[in-house]
């Protein structure tokens, strides 16, 4: 009997956390219940030499360039036709019966075409892993403070103010391990190729939103996740962070528009905007006190200002490759 789902493993250079990743999954492959294939992304550690090697099981794609996240992933789309496509990233590892809490879930859940398990982090602690659209109204909540207020916050959810035990739909979760219906997959079009790194998920999430499919998180099923293995000896923590926001303003702006980007930035913006100056007063009359808190405002008013970036810019930096 077919398996009914392929996953799809997209890899570069984190060979260690890919040997993990296959581990976990070969129970899988062994039960019948999925097919596994792997899209290098011309590693240069060895990554699919370990593909052939230890996990020859696994169906090895192994690319001349870097295709980013979502081009691999539709790859394997392409060339397969099982009811359910499985998007994963290298550094993540299944614990036992989160393949099948997923499948229990979509079979529980008609209206819901893609689902995302509870992620945990190294140390044993879940990641926040789902968030709201990012609106105008949102940047103005998050801004103001008020999204932090009892129930605003639960309901968004923000960290801090979430139950990751309690399963429910969300409006978009991260995609380092994401279930998705084929039917839904189909209706769609799979991953924009053209949003290269960061916010494939957000993108995907919106246009099955739009299409009339919830995302729904599953509390039951826990996947372990090296958070941003892949990036993190390229970039820093602060500079991932502001390419993680660029990319989501770059997809604000190729499907929302100048006008709705323009505004959800500037709604983020005037909060900290205020508080920074008011911390930097206090510092001069304190010297140290507020620093480190204005330091923060700083931060954030620097990711939000790409959202005002120009236009060519933005877009330049959703299509770029490497």
């Amino acid at each position: 009997m077919p398996a009914p789902v392929a996953i799809a493993v997209v890899s570069w250079n984190t060979a260690p956390l890919l040997d993990r990743c296959l581990r976990s999954l070969h129970p899988e492959h062994a039960a019948g219940r999925a097919e596994v294939w792997v899209v290098d992304n011309a590693s240069t550690d060895g990554s699919a030499d370990l593909v052939a090697g230890r996990h020859p099981w696994a169906r090895l794609e192994a690319a001349a360039e870097n295709l980013g996240f979502g081009p691999a992933v539709n790859r394997v789309a392409a060339a397969t036709a099982t009811p359910f496509l499985a998007a994963a990233n290298a550094d993540v590892a299944l614990r036992p019966g989160a393949l099948q809490a997923l499948l229990a879930a979509a079979e529980h859940h008609p209206q819901a075409g893609a689902f995302a398990p509870q992620l945990i982090a190294p140390g044993g602690v879940t990641q926040h892993s789902v968030h709201p659209f990012p609106t105008v109204r949102t940047g103005l909540l998050l801004s103001s403070g008020l999204a932090r207020v009892g129930r605003v916050a639960r309901a968004l959810p923000l960290e801090g103010h979430w139950d990751p035990a309690r399963g429910r739909d969300v409006d978009w979760a991260h995609g380092a391990f994401l279930l998705v219906r084929r039917t839904a997959w189909d209706a769609v079009g799979g991953f924009d190729p053209e949003q290269w790194l960061y916010a494939e998920d957000l993108d995907l999430a919106w246009r099955l939103r739009r299409a009339g499919w919830a995302t729904r998180y599953v509390a039951d099923a826990r996947v372990e996740h090296a958070v941003s293995a892949a990036t993190a000896g390229r970039w820093d923590e602060g500079e991932r962070a502001l390419r993680t926001q660029r990319s989501a303003y770059a997809w604000m702006l190729a499907r929302r528009g100048t006008v709705v980007t323009r505004a959800t930035a500037l709604a983020h913006l005037v909060g900290p905007a205020v508080r920074a100056a008011l911390l930097a007063a206090g510092a001069r009359a304190a010297p140290g006190r507020w620093d480190g808190r204005a330091a923060t405002q700083r931060r954030y008013m620097a990711m939000h200002r790409t959202g005002l970036e120009r236009r060519a810019t933005l877009q330049a930096h959703r299509r770029r490759r490497g």
